[in-house]
């Protein structure tokens, strides 16, 4: 390899570590920010090296209410992401298997749902869910998310399934082998990257949610976005410290679940845009 070509490798790697730093600046802010006192938090000057205290994660520990938004966090993101899989699986295999009339326009409409903004639809999705009944409860918001959920990974795994041969399909039925042994045995596992992939980017997104969990849910389906959102005041004035301990708490689980599945986050965003059998 030439010098020059190595150079140049070197001064890409160093602009891709330049606008990685960047972008994670912010983060890293509040990373900073969740162990400093209120008054180096609010000290005109950056202070890089400070003397760390962990009260402020103790006050968000004590915080009212915190662990169960902490844990509906939890249950709604998981539970609307496993349904959601569930749903987009089965349809993701019958849309790549028998093709239905205007599959293509279907899958648009589907991801269509995505496009809309959220404050156009906030209104006639609480009319319904208070014409049902099922404003401010737990199944209601479950499934208000899988059903957001849906259409994505809908998409990710038609993808996925339209690069699986139908040979491992009709090899397996001609072995006596049912249609559901097909779909769990044979295809399921070649589809894993793309079940993960779809899985964390659906989790980050129910994990994020505010404007419908804020107004369509209650006392028992409230996520941490809410109370970040309604407890950002204190006395008249910007808490920082708890935007920034609650951030950062709040960020980590994320942040791990992204570390431990890299491998498949990457092959599915790729894997899945190209065509053709394996």
């Amino acid at each position: 390899m030439s010098e020059q070509k190595t150079w140049k490798q070197r001064g890409y790697y160093l602009l891709l570590w330049i606008v990685a730093l960047i972008f994670f600046a912010p983060v890293f802010w509040i990373f900073l920010a969740a162990f400093k006192t209120a008054g180096d938090l609010i000290s005109p000057e950056f202070k890089f090296f400070f003397t760390p205290t962990l009260d402020n994660i103790r006050n968000i520990f004590q915080t009212p209410n915190f662990w169960s938004y902490f844990g509906m966090s939890f249950i709604l993101s998981i539970g609307a992401v496993l349904i959601a899989l569930v749903v987009s699986f089965l349809a993701a295999y019958s849309f790549s298997r028998y093709k239905p009339t205007g599959t293509n326009f279907i899958m648009f409409l589907l991801l269509s749902v995505r496009m809309v903004p959220a404050s156009a639809v906030v209104v006639p999705v609480f009319l319904m869910y208070s014409a049902v009944g099922a404003l401010k409860t737990l199944p209601g918001m479950l499934l208000f998310y899988a059903m957001f959920c849906i259409p994505f990974s809908l998409w990710i795994l038609k993808g996925f399934l339209d690069g699986v041969s139908l040979r491992f399909d009709e090899t397996a039925l001609v072995n006596g082998g049912s249609r559901m042994h097909v779909i769990t045995k044979v295809v399921l596992p070649q589809v894993k990257p793309g079940l993960v992939a779809a899985a964390i980017f659906n989790l980050i997104f129910v994990w994020n949610e505010f404007l419908f969990n804020y107004i369509l849910g209650g006392n028992g389906s409230t996520m941490i976005p809410v109370l970040l959102a309604t407890g950002v005041k204190q006395g008249g004035m910007t808490d920082w410290s708890f935007i920034a301990s609650l951030s950062f708490i709040y960020v980590l689980p994320p942040i791990i679940m992204i570390y431990i599945f890299q491998k498949y986050l990457l092959v599915g965003m790729t894997f899945g845009t190209v065509r053709g059998e394996v």
